[in-house]
């Protein structure tokens, strides 16, 4: 409206000073009058002036009369129902039940050491021997006694069931015979505590001590420390408000920010306990080894999918306002305008679950809605819009 008023207002000056001027302003021109040529130079001068004066004055008045120069720009998109998945996210770190440190069973000199750091072993593998102070030699003297002792009490048996000697002498061989047995199996025991063996399938981590060293039971003695990768778990701590929602078989994100990595597990079980402390209880989730890159003690974060809505309407948290009443609300593009000037209008809405940039409405948009989103929080109710393509 504004350039065809302008076009218009320029021809008619234009046609106003046609004809004889133009004739006039080329005569002047050819006649090299250079007073008559200055004198045209004023007018013309004074004519742009006033041309420019006018020109305002009709720009003034357009913006006046020009709706469509006023009308804010909006953009809007329609409401669909979309898979919706909540996730509470906590933080963890990684552990395993086979990461332990082993200890000598007895005191005495570390004689061999027969594994080392980073090698794989089997679980009743070798690790080490320490000296047994003698006790092999005792334990050889005792299955001699014992080897006699059981010639004594078969030779004793043999006699008796023949109606030979007093069943007091069957009696004591075969005590003596029983007495050696268990001397034998108590001392192999004690001889058996020299021998440091894997308490499972695993990886030496740390071999702390050398060939060489004196090691005796009790903390400070550590030997070697023994870690298996297989079983790894995190355990982390949920807020009671959520028992009801976080339960075995629930998908878990695990994430580990130092690695850049992450995994899709599942909850392997829940506690059936409540802290006092800080009311909650813990869930136990298992993750892979990730080719050995988890280690125990690594930070993770966790997100546990505690809510799913599979026809859920999200919008963006940017286009929520808040009324005095504390209700939220949005503004659409009136249904009934869309075809013909679109006009904004007010919708108080509920909201739900929160993820990320966008928000769950429970009710007060339907499939279908126009929702106006840029330039959502400078309209006002029953104001006029322009939609931007």
């Amino acid at each position: 409206m504004k350039k065809a008023i302008y076009i218009t207002f320029t021809a008619a000056v234009l046609a106003s000073c046609g004809g004889g001027g133009n004739k006039s302003f080329e005569n002047v021109l050819a006649s090299e009058d250079m007073a008559a040529i200055r004198a045209k130079h004023a007018e013309i001068s004074q004519q742009h002036k006033a041309l420019e004066t006018q020109l305002k004055s009709l720009d003034s008045a357009i913006a006046l009369l020009d709706d469509s120069a006023k009308l804010p720009l909006v953009t809007a998109f329609e409401a669909k129902p979309q898979r919706f998945d909540h996730y509470l996210e906590l933080q963890g770190d990684v552990t395993t039940k086979q990461n332990v440190l082993i200890y000598p069973e007895m005191a005495g000199t570390l004689n061999r050491v027969y594994v080392k750091e980073g090698q794989k072993v089997s679980k009743g593998q070798l690790l080490a021997t320490i000296d047994d102070g003698g006790l092999s030699s005792q334990l050889a003297q005792l299955k001699t006694q014992a080897e006699l002792s059981r010639t004594t009490f078969e030779r004793q048996k043999r006699l008796w069931e023949q109606n030979i000697g007093s069943e007091i002498q069957y009696l004591q061989a075969k005590t003596n015979y029983e007495a050696q047995e268990s001397a034998v199996k108590q001392m192999e025991s004690q001889v058996g505590k020299s021998s440091i063996r894997a308490p499972f399938d695993g990886i030496i981590d740390d071999v702390i001590k050398d060939q060489g060293n004196v090691v005796a039971p009790g903390a400070g003695s550590e030997v070697f420390r023994i870690v298996n990768l297989s079983n790894m778990y995190i355990n982390v701590d949920v807020p009671e408000s959520h028992l009801p929602n976080v339960t075995p078989g629930k998908d878990v994100k695990v994430y580990f920010p130092v690695l850049g990595d992450s995994v899709t597990t599942k909850i392997r079980q829940t506690g059936n306990f409540i802290n006092p402390g800080n009311r909650s209880f813990t869930a136990e989730i298992p993750v892979p080894s990730l080719g050995g890159k988890i280690k125990p003690n690594l930070t993770a974060r966790v997100m546990i999918n505690d809510y799913t809505s599979e026809n859920a309407i999200l919008i963006p948290q940017s286009i929520l306002s808040e009324n005095a009443d504390g209700e939220q609300y949005v503004f659409l593009v009136d249904a009934d305008s869309i075809s013909s000037e679109p006009v904004a209008k007010k919708v108080v809405i509920k909201t739900g679950k929160t993820q990320g940039d966008y928000v769950e409405v429970l009710s007060g948009i339907n499939n279908g809605d126009a929702i106006i989103d840029e330039g959502a929080r400078s309209v006002k109710e029953g104001q006029k819009v322009k939609i931007k393509n």
